[in-house]
Parts: C-alpha cells; sequence; structure tokens
C-alpha cells in the first residue's frame, strides 16, 4: 500500500500501518461464498498528527497503539458475513476514523484465492476528517 504522507494536509503526519494481516472469514455474494471462509488480506494506514502521537516519555499512551487497528478489524469482522469487499472497507474506515487521533486512513482487502491467473483482487478506500 502506497504512502500518502506527500498529500498536503498530512504533511504534519506519522504513520502507522498494519500490513498485510490475515483473516479468514465469510465473505462474498456468490451461493458457494456464503457456506465458508475465504483467506483475506487486510492493510491499514492511519495518519496520526505528529503532535498527537510524538512520545515524550516512552509511553504508550502517547501513541495510538497498534492493537486498535488489529482489535477493530476482528471486532467487524466477528459480525458475521459480508457480501462486499466495499463494505468491509468502508465499515474499517469509519472505526478508524472514529479514533480521536486519527486525522485520515486508508483501508484496503484483498481476496488472494479468487482467480487462479492473478494476484488478488481487492478494494481500497481512503478518508481525511475535515
Amino acid at each position: 500500500m502506497n504512502s500518502s504522507l506527500n498529500h498536503p494536509t498530512l504533511l504534519d503526519c506519522r504513520r502507522l500501518f498494519l500490513s498485510n494481516y490475515e483473516v479468514n472469514i465469510n465473505i462474498g455474494v456468490h451461493e458457494f461464498e456464503k457456506h465458508g471462509e475465504q483467506r483475506v488480506l487486510i492493510n491499514v494506514d492511519l495518519y496520526i498528527p505528529l503532535a498527537q502521537s510524538t512520545p515524550h516519555a516512552d509511553d504508550l499512551a502517547e501513541v495510538v497503539d497498534y492493537d486498535f487497528i488489529r482489535s477493530s478489524v476482528m471486532a467487524r469482522v466477528a459480525k458475521g458475513h459480508i457480501q462486499l469487499q466495499e463494505t468491509l472497507c468502508d465499515d474499517l474506515l469509519a472505526l478508524m476514523l472514529a479514533h480521536p487521533r486519527v486525522k485520515a486512513a486508508r483501508v484496503s482487502t484483498a481476496k488472494p484465492d479468487v482467480y487462479p491467473d492473478c494476484e488478488a483482487v481487492g478494494c481500497e478506500v481512503f478518508g481525511i476528517k475535515p
């Protein structure tokens, strides 16, 4: 996933990321997809202003904990069947942007086992708080 730190409104940010988080979830619109799990790779980038993410006491409370990203993903996935990757991306983006320190986020999902002749099919979404 490419960084958006060159976006003018994010120049004062650092990027935290969760890369290729592999989950097995029930996702898809086809009948055969509704009866089993598929492997999905989830990527999340969070953009946090340096003023809210630069530790002065080397303390976890001064930054956004990576566990927030991972637990948010798992909470959404645990809700049950998801038809579209677009829905999953949009839901995850909303969860990420709900964090008070997050200024922007990018989320992508990829299903690597759909077609034998390509690496993956997927979706990506990006959002910035006003």
